[in-house]
């Protein structure tokens, strides 16, 4: 059971960033969520919801009624998928691309406030633990 102490501190650290980060997207007008997923849409081509979904962090059951209230907001928009019938391509609308525009910038800018605290060897070595712990799942 040497694992644990990585087991707590991945999660310490999980925690810390949601406590740095949802403050600002917040302040953006926005949840976590729909920052998450707008952030996924922006610059993209049309995706279907199981696309979304698997490049997102959100679940099924909570990305469908996001994504009502997304669509509500006039952020997104969905259309029938031409290529499969039982599933539809969503996408960001004009009003959605310029938020997108807006928050995504401003909320990279926030973030490279703490993140430029570590040199490039720092990063990458970072990066590759993380690689690594999740090839094992």
């Amino acid at each position: 059971m040497n694992f644990l102490p990585t087991l707590r501190d991945l999660v310490i650290v999980y925690q810390a960033f949601e406590r740095y980060s949802a403050p600002n997207i917040k302040a953006l007008g926005l949840t976590m969520t729909q920052f998450d997923v707008i952030a996924t849409l922006g610059n993209q081509p049309p995706m279907t919801c199981k696309e979304l979904g698997e490049k997102t962090l959100v679940t099924k059951g909570t990305l469908t009624g996001v994504l009502e209230r997304l669509e509500l907001k006039g952020v997104i928009f969905r259309e029938a998928n031409s290529g499969d019938g039982r599933s539809q391509l969503i996408a960001l609308t004009k009003e959605g691309q310029q938020l997108f525009e807006k928050v995504f910038p401003e909320h990279l800018d926030f973030l490279n406030q703490a993140f430029s605290k570590l040199s490039n060897e720092e990063n990458v070595e970072i990066q590759h633990a993380l690689k690594k712990l999740n090839s094992i799942f």
